[in-house]
C-alpha cells in the first residue's frame, strides 16, 4: 500500500471508502427488500414505477443501470408473483410497459422508506460546499469511467447490476 503525502492522495483509503459505501447500500438495500420478500432490484423496480406510474422496459434498465435482459428476468419474476403488469405500446409494438398492479402499489405503499434514502440522510449532513465539491469529484469520475467503457479499456459484462432478482 502507498504512503499517503501531502501531494498525493491516499488513493487506497478512497477506494475503500467508495467500497464500503457500496457494499453497506447493497446490505441495507438487501436487508429492506428481504423484508418485504423481495430481492434488491425487485425493490429498486417498485420503488421506480410507484411515482411514475409506468415505466418502458428500457427505461426501467436504464435507470437500475442493468442490462435490458436482466431486467426482464426481474419483471417476469415480479409479473409471476402479480407485482407487475407489462403492456406492449400501441405507438411501437417493440416498447414494453411496465407498470405496478394492486398488490404492487399496496406493496409500494407499505415500504416508506427507499434505499437511496441512506445516501440522502448522510449527504444532508454535509455543508453546502462540501455536497457542491462531491457532486463534482463524483460527477467527474462517472464520466470518465463512461469513457472508458466507451473505449473498451474497461470490461462491460456481467458484475455490477448484474444480480438476479
Amino acid at each position: 500500500m502507498a504512503q499517503a503525502t501531502e501531494d498525493q492522495p491516499d488513493m487506497d483509503g478512497v477506494v475503500e471508502a467508495i467500497l464500503y459505501l457500496y457494499t453497506e447500500s447493497r446490505r441495507i438495500t438487501k436487508g429492506l427488500a428481504g423484508q418485504y420478500g423481495l430481492t434488491g432490484p425487485q425493490l429498486a423496480v417498485i420503488k421506480m414505477l410507484e411515482p411514475k406510474g409506468q415505466l418502458s422496459l428500457s427505461e426501467l434498465s436504464w435507470k437500475i443501470r442493468a442490462k435490458n435482459s436482466t431486467v426482464t428476468g426481474i419483471v417476469d419474476r415480479m409479473e409471476r408473483e402479480g407485482l407487475v403488469h407489462r403492456r406492449r405500446s400501441k405507438q411501437d409494438r417493440r416498447v414494453v410497459h411496465i407498470s405496478l398492479t394492486e398488490k404492487g402499489q399496496a406493496l409500494a405503499a407499505e415500504i416508506t422508506i427507499e434505499p437511496v434514502q441512506i445516501f440522502r440522510t448522510v449527504l444532508g449532513e454535509l455543508s453546502t460546499r462540501d455536497a457542491r465539491d462531491l457532486k463534482r469529484v463524483l460527477t467527474r469520475l462517472a464520466q470518465r469511467v463512461r469513457e472508458l467503457v466507451e473505449e473498451g479499456a474497461l470490461p462491460t459484462d456481467g458484475g455490477l447490476g448484474e444480480e438476479d432478482g
